[in-house]
């Protein structure tokens, strides 16, 4: 591996960390004062409820069979493909209520290190990847298979998730408040902005717990906590 290569992953690992010690909600409010969207909402934790992050790497569905002579199952490509600090983005906005992952792809996943899946669509096999400790956060949760209702039309491709466009390679972090996608142009502001954001939070909540009445915490910094500097 070349000295480039390696200050690159170097680099990204320490973007990484620094997303992971990040509150999406700070993460959001982040993105509304730098002009960026905000949080995605309506994603729930349907296993192993912890907060991610990592690099996406995209998948998109469609409705129907998948085409003749097309025989690789869903979302398979995307699982060989990832890695520690990857998360998987999944677009199924068919509205047909089938499933765009399963047990054995949280398995495959967890065995490659990828750090989480999230799904703009059902999830099913929510027990199996509960027991294996394997994060997926999705609209909803099916039983129903995919075989014969949805297929895959492309990996690595720009993607929907909520009012989003995720891009392969964008950042992407998650917990049980909402997701939000980060242009990977725009990883250093977010960042900055979000530790700003949650530091004036941390002294908001010393401010509290010192006996500070709440009208004055909130009114004196969280009215102010989004103005640029």
């Amino acid at each position: 591996m070349s000295d480039a290569v390696k200050s690159d992953a170097v680099s990204d690992d320490a973007i990484i960390a620094r997303l992971r010690a990040l509150d999406i909600c700070d993460l959001s409010d982040a993105m509304d004062a730098l002009g960026l969207d905000p949080a995605v909402t309506g994603l729930v934790a349907t296993s192993a409820a912890r907060p991610v992050a990592g690099r996406a790497i995209t998948v998109q569905l469609a409705a129907g069979p998948a085409p003749a002579g097309v025989n690789r199952h869903l979302c398979t490509a995307a699982v060989e493909a990832g890695g520690p600090n990857d998360v998987i983005v999944v677009e199924q906005r068919t509205g047909l209520d089938a499933a765009a992952w399963g047990g054995i792809l949280s398995r495959a996943a967890l065995k490659q290190g990828i750090a989480a899946t999230l799904i703009d669509g059902p999830a099913r096999d929510v027990e199996e990847a509960n027991r294996l400790g394997y994060p997926v956060y999705a609209r909803n949760t099916t039983a129903r298979t995919a075989r014969s209702r949805i297929h895959e039309v492309a990996c690595q491709v720009p993607v929907r998730l909520g009012d989003a466009t995720v891009t392969p390679g964008d950042y992407v972090a998650a917990d049980r408040s909402g997701c939000v996608v980060i242009p990977a142009a725009r990883i250093a502001d977010v960042l900055a902005k979000a530790e700003d954001i949650l530091a004036k939070s941390d002294d908001m909540a010393a401010a509290v717990e010192a006996g500070m009445p709440v009208s004055q915490v909130m009114g004196g910094a969280y009215e102010h906590m989004l103005t640029k500097k």
